[in-house]
């Protein structure tokens, strides 16, 4: 079984380029399932059938797994046994016929353009590390990049006169992703004077390096976020998947078309972008609500509106 493991997380990193949180969580999932097994005297190849599933499930429900983490499992699970069927391991499924728990659709959490501003303009461009994490942030607002895909950029995928970077998305894909003025005259000072004092003679093709000229971490990342937000007092939990949901949604608030946020967010599926399109129906919805006089109906007056974010309720839908 643990070579079998081995085998696929190798398989995962080289092949499809899973991300390093992707292939640690896969790996935690495939574990627990493979220590049942173990337990059950059930071998992975050949003697894992529906009731064994269902057992299986049964267990993680009296463990009081929530819905999306026992949806996970169930994935990996399944990605597992289509490794083995191309490794011809084994000839069937197990999973093919088993559904995922219904999860509920939450609304992603986003920034304002107020709030996005304000944070764009924390880092202290005077050093090198708030020219590095100037950068950053405007990089990632700019493009929608994912956490992975940004501290995986080299120097030669930026392409700063035509405004863009090419990046390696999910699944080893390729796409190219764009970028506005501030962003590019952000990385032009970090490239000049930020990068060059960070790296103090070493070499890397590293885009963003940290202090001792190494790539920058994605945990790096997340406490950068993590301590601008705390700086200017934002009380929101943010976080680098953040500016990815605000980028889409103050695209699609500007009018963009949705096949053209899809391609730069790097979605295999139209389904997974549609999910902003809520978002932007949502705010519509408030701002209606707290601006027109009769919307709340005939009896009530200006001063009988209702403050932005009382009517998440009429959406349907909650926000994380």
């Amino acid at each position: 079984m643990e070579q079998l493991l081995d085998r696929y997380m190798r398989y995962l990193k080289v092949e499809r380029n899973a991300s390093p949180f992707t292939v640690r969580n896969y790996r935690s999932d495939l574990l627990d399932f493979l220590g049942y097994l173990r337990e059950q005297k059930v071998a992975v190849t050949g003697e894992v059938d529906r009731l064994v599933l269902r057992r299986y499930l049964a267990l993680l429900l009296d463990r009081k797994l929530v819905k999306a983490s026992i949806a996970r499992r169930l994935s990996a699970i399944r990605s597992f046994y289509r490794y083995l069927i191309r490794e011809k391991v084994v000839s069937s499924n197990p999973l093919a016929t088993t559904s995922s728990p219904k999860l509920e659709r939450r609304l992603p959490a986003f920034l304002s353009a107020q709030e996005m501003s304000r944070l764009l303009a924390a880092p202290d461009i005077s050093t090198p590390q708030g020219q590095r994490d100037k950068a950053l942030l405007e990089l990632l607002y700019a493009s929608g990049l994912r956490l992975s895909e940004i501290v995986r950029l080299n120097l030669a995928q930026l392409n700063l006169g035509a405004r863009e970077a090419r990046v390696w998305g999910k699944g080893s894909k390729e796409r190219v992703v764009l970028m506005g003025r501030p962003a590019v005259a952000a990385l032009e000072l970090y490239l000049a004077q930020g990068r060059p004092r960070l790296l103090g003679g070493g070499r890397t093709d590293a885009l963003f390096v940290n202090r001792d000229g190494r790539r920058l971490a994605e945990r790096r990342v997340q406490l950068i976020l993590k301590e601008y937000a705390r700086q200017i007092g934002l009380e929101k939990r943010v976080y680098p998947h953040l500016l990815r949901h605000t980028f889409a949604t103050h695209l699609l608030d500007g009018g963009a078309d949705l096949r053209v946020v899809q391609e730069l967010l790097g979605h295999a599926s139209l389904t997974s972008t549609q999910i902003y399109t809520h978002v932007t129906q949502s705010q519509a919805r408030k701002v209606y609500l707290a601006a027109h006089p009769r919307a709340r109906g005939e009896a009530e007056g200006p001063s009988d509106r209702t403050s932005p974010g009382e009517d998440d309720e009429d959406t349907g839908y909650s926000r994380t």
